[in-house]
């Protein structure tokens, strides 16, 4: 019964920042600017609009190809805990495979929330949107930026590696905007 509610508690937890992120990456309102309606470069904002609103369209193509990959890992996560749950509650294993099997939903969890965790410390970073995926020892990161530099991919690796010492390869990819 006591998995039942951690389990309802996370996946609520994470539904409602699945809505967030959603939310606040298609509900990106543009500033009203009253006095640009009344002066004589109208045609220099206009450009100016155009190219923020390429950049807006190349974020949210970036975060709704983040989403979809985010929603695929949470699918096959979400079928191998029902499979563990069920061999929990089945009678036809020993106490010992129960046992097993109950470790491996806690460390689901585990990576479920560390990923989370880790994509709120890089988003923190100043960077538009994160996607993160644990696999094995291994963290594979991909960033929406700009910018690409050695020394933000190294700042990324060392806030991981802060947050998630098992992380003993980390890998960045940048997807510029």
């Amino acid at each position: 019964m006591n998995i039942k509610k951690r389990s309802v508690w996370f996946l609520t937890l994470l539904s409602l920042v699945a809505v967030v992120t959603v939310y606040y990456a298609t509900e990106k309102p543009s500033p009203f600017d009253g006095i640009a309606l009344f002066s004589n470069d109208s045609v220099e904002d206009v450009k100016l609009v155009e190219t923020a609103s390429t950049n807006e369209e190349s974020f949210v193509s970036h975060s709704n190809a983040y989403e979809e990959l985010r929603m695929e890992v949470q699918e096959k996560r979400s079928q191998l805990h029902e499979q563990l749950e069920s061999k929990v509650a089945s009678t036809e294993f020993t106490a010992e495979q129960k046992n097993e099997a109950y470790s491996q939903i806690e460390q689901l969890v585990k990576i479920d929330s560390t990923e989370a965790m880790l994509e709120l410390i890089i988003k923190s970073l100043g960077y538009d949107d994160a996607l993160v995926r644990i696999e094995d020892n291994k963290v594979l990161i991909d960033v929406v930026s700009n910018e690409q530099s050695s020394k933000k991919a190294s700042d990324i690796v060392y806030a991981v590696k802060r947050e998630y010492p098992q992380a003993y390869q980390v890998e960045v990819k940048f997807d510029g905007l």
